[in-house]
């Protein structure tokens, strides 16, 4: 008996080793009807699973299926271990597959002529580099076929993993951490788009959904977007804005505007199209697709508005690029419609793939995703910054940001402290999940072993407030402006025009409204100028503000509420950008914007008649500030007149020092108390 059972185990090893012998094996030699159905329950399995790897990786998780069953009877088939380990790198389970591979090679080193080549994926994608370049080298020596029609993406490999270990020996000053599992599930969650100050974060994700019965091919729920809300370091549960964002088919988030009014997506039809949405209040318009400038009939994806609005850079695999996929821009025009789609130069794009655009509202900086720049493998993400007219070498951001697997969709806060990108790392909580990064700045003095900590940050996710304590964190140089637009007597939101204007040059550079719901705005305000910002509302006084951001000043927000005044009889405001030359009444250039809307407004209410008023501070003498101001005063009217207002609705009058709105106790103070105001006397 135990003679004829070796027999038997004997066949059926046999059988599921070589698979000639195991298409032509005659089943009546084996004397043990279970041993008979078992292997024909195995070759059978091998069939199902043969016949869906060769429809291609989509139905490799299918085919898995039926090759583990056949394994789990005999796991000595060479073939089988390396359609197995082929199977699990489509599907992620990228350690398993090694495994498999290394079995497939112990069993038989001739198994299939490309193992190698999965290995030397597999050790480099594990950032095992040296092990990584070895397989490879041993690949492209052994001239099969297939390995010399690789030859050149081999050597491009090899390069990666050797900027890798340089990368890795010299580590970027971050640390990434998981978001959590109240954004994160166990399905796909990525792409990513905050708005500037990073209070509110828009991403896909293909966790399953009421509105959506379609799968794709690979078995995957199709895409929604979601959007949660930041409050003290937490993120609000996911909410999905609703079927009128989120179509039938997939709906992907392509990018939001810095003030979060605007949220672009990308809908898989016409082989890939991007639309805008508006929030209207509380609720999100229907989406509306870009003109042909920006859709084609080719695909394009991810997008980024510049923090002035007129400016679109986006991704599209149209003809005539320089690679695969290239970045394109459009500008808007004086109609408000997009114009052509430029090609951005080949310092950015390359003869590969560069992926997921973001503009940064400090108006210079660009982030994007490539295959094409030099990395550690797959997507790495770079940026460029516009000076001089030009776009710079884009600059890797580092390990362990990048990695040698896919790196994209990043976007990061106006103050560059925190970015945010989807990644596939070991221990997240799904397939592809969310992760924060944390940008660090030099170390402060005296702080010992401080890149010990620093190593322990980057994989455990302790409090920001430790971090701090030890490090300056790194930020950008500008100003975040944001707030709410209100009604002064009720208090209640107002759906305002908020113009940005470039003082010196007298030019319009962006136009925003605030939300009619809440009232809220928010405003990139770039370093290097001079800004004025004029707030308006129908049937209300017009708001100004002036804002000077030095080129190279730190990262500020400012948080202002804006009280409008009614036009009515009596209310007044204070005309903040109107500038005069030292001790003099002479408007100097800057004010000219300023002074037009004043204009526009007397123009658009013909029955108004107003009192422009001069006022100091307490420096000087009393009798000369009231000279002094009463002649700015009249300057002011004389330009009204000049622009055709008529003289009989203007007054002036110069107060001096007689009505301070701030104690004339420090030099900011004093700048409060040197103003212009004018006051509607009658409407």
């Amino acid at each position: 008996m135990k003679k004829i059972l070796c027999m038997a185990v004997a066949a059926v090893t046999i059988a599921l080793t070589n698979p000639v012998v195991a298409q032509n094996i005659e089943f009546s030699k084996i004397y043990f009807p279970e041993q008979k159905k078992a292997l024909n329950d195995a070759l059978s399995n091998i069939k199902s699973g043969d016949k869906l790897f060769e429809e291609g990786e989509w139905k490799y998780a299918e085919a898995l299926y039926f090759y583990e069953l056949a394994n789990a009877f005999n796991p000595n088939n060479a073939a089988l271990n390396y359609k197995i380990g082929r199977c699990q790198y489509a599907v992620n389970q990228k350690e398993k597959a090694l495994t498999h591979f290394q079995k497939a090679m112990e069993l038989n080193p001739n198994v299939e002529e490309d193992v190698l080549w999965w290995m030397a994926q597999l050790y480099h994608e594990n950032e095992e580099m040296e092990k990584a370049i070895q397989m490879y080298g041993a690949y492209r020596g052994s001239s099969s076929k297939a390995a010399i029609a690789r030859w050149s993406e081999i050597d491009k490999r090899i390069k990666q993993c050797e900027k890798g270990k340089a990368m890795m020996a010299n580590p970027e000053r971050v640390f990434i951490t998981n978001i959590g599992n109240t954004v994160n599930t166990e399905y796909h969650e990525y792409s990513p788009v905050i708005n500037a100050d990073g209070s509110i974060i828009f991403f896909t994700s293909t966790r399953p959904d009421a509105t959506k019965t379609k799968k794709s091919k690979d078995g995957e729920n199709f895409e929604n977007i979601y959007y949660a809300v930041r409050t003290d370091d937490k993120w609000s549960y996911p909410v999905n804005p609703g079927v009128i964002v989120n179509s039938e088919d997939n709906t992907a988030s392509a990018g939001l505007s810095p003030d979060g009014q605007r949220l672009f997506v990308f809908q898989s039809t016409n082989g890939g199209d991007i639309f805008e949405c508006h929030l209207i209040g509380d609720s999100w318009s229907k989406p509306v697709a870009f003109n042909k400038n920006i859709n084609t009939k080719y695909h394009e994806s991810k997008v980024s508005l510049s923090p002035d609005g007129r400016k679109l850079y986006f991704v599209s695999d149209r003809p005539g690029g320089i690679g695969k996929q290239d970045i394109y821009v459009s500008e808007l025009d004086a109609k408000g419609r997009w114009g052509e789609a430029l090609l951005l130069p080949a310092i950015i794009n390359t003869p590969d793939d560069e992926e997921a655009v973001f503009a940064h509202p400090d108006g210079k900086t660009l982030y994007f995703s490539s295959k094409g720049h030099p990395g550690m493998g797959g997507y790495d993400i770079y940026k460029t910054k516009f000076e001089n007219g030009q776009w710079t070498t884009p600059e890797n951001l580092g390990y362990p940001i990048n990695t040698a697997g896919n790196d994209v969709f990043f976007s990061i806060s106006a103050s560059g402290r925190h970015g945010y990108y989807s990644s596939e790392r070991k221990n997240g909580i799904g397939k592809q999940d969310i992760y924060m990064i944390t940008f660090l700045g030099e170390e402060k003095p005296m702080i010992n072993n401080s890149e010990d900590n620093l190593l322990a940050w980057r994989t455990n996710p302790i409090a920001e407030k430790v971090i701090e304590k030890a490090i300056v964190i790194n930020t950008s140089s500008m100003t975040l402006l944001k707030g709410r637009v209100l009604d002064k007597a009720t208090l209640e939101p107002l759906e305002a025009v908020i113009v940005l204007t470039d003082v010196e040059k007298n030019e319009e550079l962006a136009l925003f409204k605030s939300n009619k719901t809440t009232g809220r705005y928010m405003v990139s305000l770039p370093s290097g100028k001079n800004y004025s910002i004029t707030v308006m509302v129908e049937k209300y006084l017009f708001h100004s503000e002036n804002f000077n951001v030095p080129e190279m000043s730190d990262y500020q927000e400012i948080e202002q509420e804006i009280r409008l005044e009614k036009l009515e009889v009596g209310s007044k405001i204070v005309l903040r950008n109107i500038f005069f030359d030292f001790a003099k009444a002479t408007l100097r250039p800057e004010s000219k914007s300023e002074l037009n809307r004043l204009v526009q407004l007397m123009n658009e209410t013909p029955s108004l008649v107003i009192e422009i008023s001069g006022h100091t501070d307490n420096i000087g003498s009393a009798q000369s500030n009231k000279t002094l101001s009463e002649r700015r005063a009249q300057a002011v009217v004389d330009y009204l007149k000049k622009e055709g207002i008529d003289a009989s609705r203007l007054s002036y009058k110069g107060y001096g020092m007689d009505q301070p709105i701030a104690p004339n106790d420090t030099d900011d103070n004093r700048q409060l108390n040197r103003r212009t105001e004018f006051k509607v006397i009658s409407n």
